[in-house]
């Protein structure tokens, strides 16, 4: 039996996360975790540590099939493991996340109010105001909360829709995160010699 490390037990933290997230809308702001964590172990360690091993959001995609039997376990279509697409979606992903932080600036600077509500799959608003007390923050850092949850989760729905149509961790193919980590890791292993580049 293969030894169980501690990490191994990271897939409880995107249920941890949402389920505070959902009481109490100021726990967003953990997800930066998830986006500053994986930049930083590759652009000092120069490899992907994050994606294979302490990523909870594909730990639970495997997870979830096995305790459930609810993924089909098939191939997903080349398409979405191909470059431009993986491309394409980390452009998206940076926009949205981009207009999140334009949102913010807005409501910071007193141009727009405070939205309290949550996006699904940035389309759908859900009002969400009963997760925060109004001027328990700033109002930015409030909107900024909102923005976060709704980005965190609306890519965990498409992670759960394409580990439910085809393999466990199809997510992973074409997350952005593990699209930008790769990047990193190319741009800082590039010159290095092979012996150099496996160490990493």
């Amino acid at each position: 039996m293969k030894k169980k490390h501690w990490y191994d037990y990271l897939w409880v933290w995107p249920l941890l996360y949402f389920s505070l997230g959902f009481f109490n809308i100021l726990f967003a702001w953990l997800g930066m975790i998830d986006v500053m964590l994986p930049l930083f172990i590759a652009i000092f360690g120069g490899n992907k540590w994050f994606c294979n091993h302490i990523c909870g959001r594909g730990q639970l995609f495997a997870v979830l099939p096995k305790k459930l039997k609810c993924s089909r376990g098939v191939p997903a279509p080349g398409w979405m493991s191909s470059m431009p697409f993986r491309s394409a979606f980390l452009i998206f992903f940076m926009l949205m996340f981009g207009s999140i932080v334009w949102q913010t600036w807005l409501v910071y600077s007193g141009t727009s109010s405070l939205r309290e509500a949550v996006r699904l799959l940035w389309t759908f608003s859900v009002p969400w105001s009963w997760a925060y007390r109004a001027h328990v923050v700033p109002d930015w850092a409030a909107q900024f909360s909102f923005g976060l949850y709704s980005l965190m989760l609306s890519s965990t729905l498409i992670g759960l829709a394409v580990m439910a149509l085809y393999r466990p961790r199809t997510w992973c193919c074409f997350c952005p995160m593990g699209m930008m980590t790769q990047l990193i890791c190319k741009a800082k292993n590039r010159g290095q010699t092979p012996e150099m580049s496996r160490a990493g």
